[in-house]
C-alpha cells in the first residue's frame, strides 16, 4: 500500500516538521518512504509545504499530482490542493485559518481549529500535530506510537521538553476527528 500526503502552510505553521515526523516514522517502522520538502526563501510567513510518500513497497516517483492525503494549514494551502485529493481522499484543513467551506464532494473532508486546540493545550506550535493526529484518525498510515516513538527518537534535543505536549497534541487531533466521524 501507497499513500502520499501535501502538508501545506505559511513558513512558520510547522508543515515540514510534520512531514520530517512522519518520514521518520515511517522509516522507523520498516516503510519506504519519501520526503521532499517546497518553501519560498521567507524564513517566515512565506509559504511551505512538503510530501511525503509511505509505502509498503518501493516508490517509484517522489512527485505526487493527486494525493491521497491533504493538511491545509491556511487558505491558499486549501485552495491550492482540495482540488487536487484524489477521489475518495482525504483533506483536513485548519478552521482557524479558514473561511469558507469545502467545495469537493467525493472525499474525506475535515475541519478542525487546529490553531485554537494547541492554544488550549499550551503552545500555539502544535497546530501542525493537532492537523497530524487528526490525519492519522482518518487515514491510519502508521500506528500513532510509531509517531510518537519517531518523534522521542529524533527531536531535537533542545526540544525535548515538548514531547509530551506534542503526544497530548496527537492524542487530541485524533480525539477530534474520531467525534467528527461519529456525529457525521
Amino acid at each position: 500500500m501507497e499513500t502520499s500526503i501535501i502538508i501545506s502552510g505559511f513558513g512558520g505553521q510547522g508543515t515540514l516538521f510534520a512531514g520530517q515526523a512522519l518520514a521518520y516514522a515511517a522509516l522507523d517502522h520498516g516503510k519506504h518512504v519519501t520526503w521532499i520538502p517546497s518553501y519560498g526563501p521567507e524564513m517566515r510567513g512565506g509559504t511551505a509545504r512538503c510530501t511525503v510518500i509511505v509505502s509498503d513497497e518501493e516508490i517509484g516517483s517522489p512527485l505526487v499530482r493527486n494525493p491521497d492525503v491533504v493538511l491545509a494549514m491556511n487558505l491558499p494551502s486549501l485552495d491550492k490542493f482540495e482540488p487536487l485529493v484524489q477521489e475518495g481522499g482525504v483533506l483536513i484543513a485548519n478552521s482557524s485559518l479558514i473561511n469558507r467551506d469545502f467545495e469537493r464532494k467525493g472525499i474525506r473532508a475535515l475541519f478542525i481549529a487546529a490553531n485554537q486546540e494547541a492554544e488550549a493545550l499550551g503552545n500555539t506550535r502544535l497546530s501542525n500535530v493537532v492537523m497530524v493526529g487528526a490525519m492519522l484518525a482518518l487515514e491510519p498510515v502508521l500506528p500513532m506510537d510509531a509517531i510518537k516513538q519517531a518523534l522521542k527518537d529524533h527531536i531535537p534535543e533542545r526540544h525535548r521538553d515538548t514531547l509530551p505536549l506534542n503526544f497530548k497534541a496527537l492524542d487530541r487531533g485524533a480525539e477530534i476527528a474520531k467525534e467528527q466521524l461519529a456525529t457525521a
